[in-house]
């Protein structure tokens, strides 16, 4: 059963709340009229993500990082602190790590104390280059353990296992929700994901470069129906791992042409190799977050890539 916490005043901690997710959250708590402690280390956020919130008396905005541990009294710890493209964990690779888990541990440690439910940003990078296909919840995995992506894949792996021990050890209230790729708005435009190097290109009247043969698939969702997924599942009382993600699929040849098309269908296409360890295929399996939380993409690929566009188009 989900519930609206709007009729519920709660103080809420998100760490990396000035990041692309997590000020997409923010909005969404304060529109709701929570009460919101933002911290993040503007590694990869930005203090311009959340500065519309800054004289409002509900939210109060923290430069920390999550690697510290902090003192602070909240009802519930939103944990999104860690770099999630490729480009930003990979320069950092062992700062990545320790994020992943130290962040982890000290959030948890947080959210002991204070009795916190505490919301964990998992990935679907913690399933790898999958050899089941799609990807349900029950999927342990198929991750390279040392290679150039493991930073991240692995960090997000240690991060649910502990948040679990909490569970188990010290009854932590814990949800875990495993994300797969999702876009729109704030996207950092040097990020090297794939949406934003595509409307980045194009926007620049540049070739867009495609990596491999472009027939590897990914499935993307739009960032407002990820965090309306990220609101149900905190309310709710599943504690398992959910996959929220669009079972969408789409060929990368596919979406670089549906951009092409509504940018400039003029542009060509170039091919470079793959980045190792690049997933092949990745879709999620819904089910369980349609059973548990009543939640599924409304948002349509065309429907988002205009409104990423026109936000491009206002910060290029």
């Amino acid at each position: 059963m989900v519930f609206n916490i709007k009729f519920i005043k709660l103080r809420n901690l998100v760490t990396g709340g000035a990041g692309f997710l997590g000020s997409h959250l923010i909005d969404r708590l304060i529109e709701l009229e929570q009460e919101v402690i933002c911290l993040d280390n503007y590694y990869t956020g930005r203090k311009s993500n959340v500065s519309l919130h800054l004289n409002n008396p509900l939210f109060e905005l923290i430069r920390h990082d999550v690697t510290e541990p902090i003192r602070l009294e909240v009802d519930r710890i939103w944990h999104l602190a860690c770099p999630a493209s490729p480009v930003h964990y990979q320069s950092n690779p062992i700062k990545t790590s320790k994020t992943s888990f130290m962040g982890t541990y000290n959030m948890l440690g947080l959210a002991k104390r204070t009795k916190a439910r505490l919301f964990m940003a998992s990935t679907s990078e913690v399933y790898g280059d999958p050899e089941v296909h799609p990807q349900p919840e029950s999927y342990k995995g198929s991750v390279n353990s040392y290679g150039i992506r493991s930073c991240y894949d692995e960090g997000k792996r240690i991060a649910e296992s502990l948040c679990f021990d909490y569970q188990r050890t010290h009854n932590v209230d814990v949800r875990i929700v495993r994300i797969f790729n999702t876009y729109g708005p704030r996207m950092i435009p040097n990020d090297g994901r794939v949406v934003s190097n595509f409307i980045v290109q194009a926007l620049k009247g540049n070739s867009l470069t495609i990596y491999g043969d472009g027939t590897q698939t990914r499935s993307f969702c739009y960032v407002d129906d990820l965090i309306e997924g990220f609101i149900r599942l905190m309310n709710s009382q599943y504690t398992s791992p959910v996959n929220l993600g669009n079972p969408a699929e789409f060929k990368i040849i596919e979406l670089a042409e549906k951009i092409r098309d509504l940018i400039d269908p003029n542009l060509q296409f170039i091919n470079k190799p793959l980045p190792g360890d690049d997933p092949l295929q990745r879709k999620p399996v819904i089910d369980l977050a349609r059973a548990e939380l009543s939640w599924e993409p409304k948002v349509t690929l065309s429907e988002g890539l205009i409104k990423t566009i026109n936000y491009f188009k206002s910060v290029l």
